[in-house]
Parts: structure tokens; sequence; C-alpha cells
């Protein structure tokens, strides 16, 4: 039986105990005491049994206000609907995550329902990272039909949701990144200064325009000089290289590498979505985990939304061959590739300098690795002791295999970016206009 007693039960029961207490005077009223009891024992248990129905008569259900997001808070709504032919008194309690933080209002209300009526309670939670969470059936407690107990019943459905990277974040990163501007001002000013590669208009010759920029067949059409006005590039293709292996575990401010760059990534697909680029996304470790076509358009970021939901980053060895082999395998038009890890030690550089050349010299590589801000720290400074002497020169050695790696991805013919988590989306973001505008692809 899933039932409590109810204050009403109580207080007849404390009634009936004072009542006892009268029988040291009155012998004969212990016996009318102890069956008064007994029969309001079976009164409650009874009254359950007849009550016990309703609980089909209610109907609770969950609402998401927005999609959740990482450290955002995410409003839930209950909404309690009373079918039965009585006015009921009903206490809510939903089950929710335990690694989510409840907002004040709490996860508990009580509400008094006339027949065929709606009650909503709304409250709170702020997920603490990405991926999946489950919601339990929401306990609900009514006053029974003479009110002598609480019937219990577990009504709703459980339900799995998901928590996505936080786009306002991302949005965010890309103002900081373009400036006040949108990427389309940026565009008038490339066209402005005669770059990039695509057809735009014709205009008269100026002085200062370069000869390679004068259309001669629109010249002897004319019979005066015209210059080709060209435009950053359209339509062009951009592939996120996600490492979720060993290197991207670190921590930096309470975030993985992994996080962080996941949402540089993300304001990266968003800038490429805003220019007419077609953008995809590839997440790997030992083997390929996650792959998002390019393709381009709004629809394009709430697939990378999906793609990205629930994916952690791995204590594994990553696999830079596989990756790369998989993108020349996959992307037949050339592609800008942004190769989003970390080459700590001289192992991981190797493997990801003997891999690039599987991206060469069909695709442009762009690898960008994510420093770590305590080997900085402890070069900054001169040792003090013979321990902080061997620390220092150890992130020394770190540091320059680091260097030499870059520089080698320079020599191989792709780009280099050494950054930190605070600068990571900015430069990249740069790399990209950079790119479109001196029309290296």
């Amino acid at each position: 039986m899933k039932f409590v007693f109810s204050n009403r039960f109580y207080i007849l029961l404390i009634a009936a105990a004072i009542l006892l207490l009268a029988t040291f005077a009155f012998a004969s009223l212990g016996w009318f005491v102890l069956a008064f009891d007994i029969l309001l024992i079976l009164a409650a248990i009874g009254d359950y049994f007849t009550s016990r129905g309703v609980a089909r008569e209610i109907d609770v259900t969950r609402t998401f206000q927005k999609r959740p997001a990482i450290g955002d808070e995410a409003e839930i709504s209950l909404s309690v609907t009373n079918l039965s032919a009585r006015t009921l008194i009903i206490k809510v309690k939903d089950e929710v995550p335990a690694e989510m933080a409840l907002g004040l209002a709490g996860r508990e209300a009580t509400m008094q329902l006339a027949p065929n009526s709606v009650g909503t309670y709304r409250y709170t939670l702020t997920p603490p990272r990405r991926g999946l969470y489950d919601f339990g059936e929401t306990a609900v407690r009514y006053l029974s039909r003479f009110g002598l107990v609480w019937c219990q019943a577990s009504l709703g459905k459980p339900e799995t949701i998901k928590v996505y990277p936080n786009i306002r974040r991302v949005r965010e990163i890309e103002l900081r990144a373009l400036g006040a501007h949108s990427f389309l001002a940026i565009q008038r000013k490339a066209v402005r200064r005669g770059e990039g590669r695509e057809f735009e208009s014709l205009r008269d010759y100026v002085a200062g325009d370069e000869m390679r920029n004068i259309s001669w067949t629109a010249t002897a059409r004319r019979s005066k000089l015209t210059s080709v006005q060209h435009q950053i590039e359209r339509d062009q293709t951009v592939i996120i290289a996600l490492d979720a292996g060993r290197l991207m575990t670190g921590r930096i401010d309470n975030e993985t590498k992994f996080e962080t760059a996941l949402h540089a990534s993300l304001a990266l697909m968003s800038a490429c979505s805003r220019a007419g680029d077609n953008c995809g996304i590839m997440v790997f470790g030992r083997r390929v985990i996650r792959y998002l076509p390019p393709k381009r358009g709004v629809g394009q970021m709430d697939a990378a939304l999906e793609t990205l939901v629930d994916i952690e980053p791995q204590l594994v060895e990553s696999s830079y061959s596989r990756a790369f082999q998989f993108i020349s395998s996959n992307t037949k038009k050339r592609a800008f590739v942004v190769i989003l890890t970390d080459v700590i030690d001289k192992d991981s550089s190797s493997r990801l300098l003997e891999a690039l050349p599987l991206l060469r010299p069909r695709h442009l590589p762009l690898v960008a690795t994510i420093g770590d801000r305590d080997l900085n720290a402890a070069v900054s400074s001169p040792p003090k002791n013979e321990k902080e002497l061997f620390l220092q020169s150890a992130a020394e050695e770190l540091l320059v295999q680091r260097g030499a790696a870059l520089l080698q991805v320079e020599a191989l013919g792709g780009l280099a970016l050494d950054v930190t988590t605070q600068t990571l989306a900015t430069q990249l973001l740069e790399s990209y206009i950079r790119v479109k505008v001196r029309g290296l692809l």
C-alpha cells in the first residue's frame, strides 16, 4: 500500500490519546478509546482503497521551455491535469538528475485542482556539462476522499534529455573574433581591396590597379581599360577535425581542452555559415568517432549540435593517420582542414607530422595546438631551487618540441597556430578570414 497518514488522521489519533488519559478515572473508557483507534486505522485503510483509483485520472506532463545548454538555467514546467469528478489537493515532486543544480524554487509543489482543470508548476535546473541526463517519473500525492491519508503514485514518463553546447557562448566568441561587424562587412572590405578570386563585377581601371586584374577582353570591347572586381569566394569547403584523445583531456579553468575546442569549432562553423561556405566536422580518437559532412545553411549548426552533444575525450592515443585518411577519402574537393589538437610531447608531434602528408597537396591544413599555461608559467621566472630548475628544464624542452613541430607543419605547406584556451577561438576565426581574403584555397 502506497500512502501516508494525513494531519487529520494524526489529530484524531492525538484526540483519542488525550481521551485515554481520562481512563484513570473511568476505566470503562479505555475500551472505547481502543475501539476508536482500531476503527480509525481501518477507516484510513479503507479511505486509501476507495481513493487509489483516482491516480488513473491524474495526468502529469513535463515540458522544457527551451533546449537545455551547458551552464544555462533551464526552466521545466510540470502540468498536472485533474480528470476526476472532484476537487483534489495534490503534491508533486519531480525526479531530476542529481548532477544538475536545482534552482531556489525547488522541485516540489502543492496545488488544489478543480475537476477537469490543469495546474502548472515551474522550476529551474542548471546542467554542468553536455551529455545525456535521465529524468524519472514524477512522485504524486493526493488527499483521499475523507482526508485521512495521502495516496502516493508515480506518474508521467521517464525520459532522457540532451544537454547541448552553449550556443550563446558560441555567438559571443564569434562576435569577439569578428568585432561589431558581420562577416558581410568584412567581405565588402575585402572587395574594396580587390582581394579574393571569385568574379563580382567589372569597373573602369583606376591608377594603382594590378595588371593581373585587367580584363583585356572587356577592355577591347569597351575601348578603355577595364578591371575585374573580385570578392571573397563562397561555397568553399571547411572541415574541422576535433581531437578527442588523451591530450585533450587536460583541464584549464575547470574545463577540458576538448570542451574549449568544441565551442571554438562551433563558432567557426557559424562564421562559415554566414560566409556561405560548406563546413563539416569530424571527431576522432583512436578511430573516427563522428562525422558530419560539409554543408551550408542554418540547419548545419543544428546538425553539429546533435553530433557533438554527448562526446567526451577519452584516455586513448589519437590516430592522426586514420583521421586524415578518412578526410582524404571522403573529401574530393579542395578543403581548408582545421585540426584542433595538442602536441605536448615528441611522440604525439611525430605522429601528427607523419600523417600530415595525407592531406597535402590537395587540402590546406591548419594545425591549432592548445597550449598549457602551466608550461609557460614554469619558464617565466628564474628557478629558486634545484627542483624548480629541473621542472623548468623539462618545460622548456616540451615547448621547444612543440615549436619545432609547428615549424615542420609550415614546412610541409600547412598553417600552424599555438594558442591558449582564451585566444583559440579568436585566432581560429582570424585565420579563416585570412585564408579567404588571400585566396589560399
